[in-house]
């Protein structure tokens, strides 16, 4: 009796340790039926009536994009209800002297994947960061902004796959993610469209590690960088930004195209993130919502736009991107991106030349690859 009761406090013990050391999710299993998407965005500061941040101007100029273009519809798959977003995008238009972009004129559509549904706040900045960045890059092109109901996975997926059966759309934005899942290898057919449109997805904005969708082979997905500018708002620098996801998928193998490029260290499996953008806060982005101006960043900066740069050339897709790095011009193509880290882990956590696991290729240089 001795010996039985205690093995049983032996046991709970060794319980209570390991609960401790662990997360409770490396106990628990974890589905896509729990996967609940997260917007990584950052607010750096609230600025009121004035804009504060990269203009579309000099951003154009860092990355050289062209000041106008854009083709076909650029998609923006997010949650919740962003009931003010037409006329905020008005505001921001007129601000940096945009193409006017509307219901009325044909530019804009909101379509929601319900007539009932709820507006949150969180989700609504991340709606007017896609929308209003997306424009600027590429004001030529058409904005959907396809609301799902949720951001539950399965909700998530209905509105991608929307937006995937629209004849028109040339690019999607995906500026969300999560941990991932076992079942994430069998949704990779929700990123294939019937128009061929390519799919952008953030990398995440916690530091090195994979995330869903951005770990799926058939999306492109975008790390985070810090930009450091001189007097004359020149690129000083450009480093690794510290909360880039990225990392090494637990689940899909590596695609073709990383295979051919021999990515060291990653074991066979896919990583992430394929290219990068300004993502850090402080070298951030203004936005305007409910005529309030706030400073803002995160990897949910680069999808976005990274999908409008999509539509003023031509080839951006993952394929090209790796051959295009992996050529004797790579530096035409991509700024490499050798210095900074999104953690402690040696290896994986640090940028450096040609491919990495924080900043991938590297960010724009060009709009055709």
């Amino acid at each position: 009796m001795t010996n039985i009761f205690s093995r049983n406090l032996f046991g709970i013990f060794l319980i209570i340790i390991l609960t401790i050391i662990f997360p409770t999710q490396s106990f628990a299993s974890y589905h896509f039926s729990n996967f609940r998407g997260r917007p990584p965005i950052h607010v750096y500061k609230t600025t009121g009536s004035i804009p504060m941040g990269m203009t579309p101007a000099m951003i154009k100029n860092i990355y050289i994009l062209p000041a106008s273009g854009g083709q076909g519809t650029i998609a923006i798959v997010g949650a919740y209800d962003d009931t003010s977003i037409e006329k905020d995008l008005v505001d921001f238009s007129k601000t940096f002297n945009l193409t006017s972009c509307t219901v009325s004129n044909g530019c804009f559509e909101k379509h929601k994947m319900s007539s009932k549904i709820k507006a949150d706040s969180n989700w609504a900045l991340e709606t007017t960061l896609d929308v209003e960045w997306a424009h600027a890059i590429a004001p030529q092109a058409k904005i959907l902004l396809v609301e799902a109901v949720t951001p539950s996975g399965a909700n998530l997926l209905n509105a991608v796959d929307y937006a995937s059966k629209r004849n028109d759309v040339s690019a999607i934005s995906m500026s969300w993610g999560g941990s991932e899942f076992p079942e994430e290898v069998n949704l990779d057919p929700h990123f294939k469209s019937i128009s061929g449109a390519k799919y952008f997805a953030s990398s995440g904005d916690n530091g090195t590690g994979a995330s869903w969708p951005a770990s799926s082979p058939d999306v492109i997905a975008v790390g985070g960088t810090t930009l450091v500018l001189n007097s004359n708002g020149n690129v000083s620098k450009e480093i690794a930004w510290s909360g880039s996801g990225g990392g090494i998928s637990q689940y899909e193998k590596a695609p073709t195209y990383q295979k051919d490029y021999s990515i060291s260290k990653s074991g066979g499996m896919r990583a992430i993130p394929d290219v990068a953008y300004d993502a850090d806060p402080k070298s951030g982005f203004p936005i305007i919502r409910g005529g309030v101006w706030r400073t803002v960043g995160g990897t949910s900066a680069g999808a976005p736009q990274w999908a409008a740069i999509s539509t003023l050339g031509s080839g951006a897709s993952n394929d090209n991107f790796y051959s295009d790095k992996a050529g004797s011009n790579s530096s035409s193509y991509f700024r490499d991106i050798t210095s900074g880290a999104n953690g402690d882990c040696g290896y994986v956590c640090n940028a450096r030349k040609h491919y990495d696991f924080v900043t991938g290729l590297g960010t724009p240089k060009t709009v055709n690859f």
